[in-house]
């Protein structure tokens, strides 16, 4: 069997920036332990897989260690792949466990509509500031832990415990601060579901942007993601969906064979 395979570096305006995504077409699913398996073959922290069903596209992905309810990267990587073998498109709609989330194409920047999951506030979580080497200011918890830090710098220095941070009971630690000259910045470590460090986290914006939007008093935020490869996001709450737009580059094309 030959599958299709793309590599594209996602929210990233040159190759080997943003976040590396593997895309994988197929005419139908693969078991789910043969598509875990090539997830963990590529090592990038998602893969998605998609199939054209009936009634759309469907949308899943796998980090190397398991199946997600949500990924923003890799959607926005699938997206450019269909929209380059179809340049006459300009939306795509994804079927995927977070319900209808669609892709629209402004000029050179692919903008996700994604479900908005305000996060709330939490009583301090024992051994997260040791862990994460850094006083943490608050709590608060959507599908993710967030851990508000006191500014940029002290989030871009970080150098975290990964192996604490694995032991914590949530699917990620996500930091984040306000920034410099982004409204917001951020790093997301997940090495419970098998990603050290994501480079730039869509999903987790689901959670920033209202959580952000609200405290600064406006709804149209710029985010900057400060893991060492870095991206930029631009973001819009918009009621009860998050509008998180990027550029993305292919950098591979192949086929995988079975």
């Amino acid at each position: 069997m030959r599958l299709p395979i793309y590599q594209i570096d996602a929210f990233a305006d040159r190759a080997f920036a943003g976040n590396p995504a593997a895309v994988v077409l197929l005419d139908q699913w693969l078991q789910d332990p043969v598509m875990q398996a090539i997830a963990a073959e590529n090592n990038l922290a998602e893969t998605a897989f998609l199939v054209c069903e009936p009634a759309g596209w469907r949308i899943r992905w796998f980090t190397p260690a398991c199946e997600v309810d949500l990924c923003g990267h890799a959607t926005l990587a699938s997206a450019f792949v269909l929209f380059e073998r179809d340049p006459l498109l300009s939306q795509i709609a994804f079927q995927s466990r977070s319900g209808l989330l669609s892709v629209v194409r402004e000029g050179e920047r692919l903008v996700l509509d994604f479900p908005s999951r305000p996060p709330a506030a939490m009583t301090p979580v024992a051994g997260l500031s040791e862990a994460l080497g850094a006083c943490v200011r608050e709590v608060w918890k959507a599908r993710d832990l967030v851990a508000v830090l006191d500014d940029e710098a002290t989030v871009r220095g970080l150098k975290p415990d990964l192996a604490a941070l694995a032991e914590m009971d949530d699917f990620a630690v996500v930091v984040t601060a306000p920034g410099d000259e982004a409204d917001f910045v951020s790093r997301f470590f997940g090495p419970r579901v098998g990603v050290p460090e994501d480079p730039v986290t869509g999903s987790a914006h689901s959670t920033l942007v209202p959580f952000w939007a609200s405290r600064l008093g406006r709804t149209k935020l710029r985010a900057l993601q400060v893991s060492p490869r870095g991206g930029e996001l631009h973001c819009e709450l918009r009621g009860d969906r998050v509008a998180i737009g990027g550029r993305a580059v292919k950098v591979l094309e192949g086929t995988f064979f079975l």
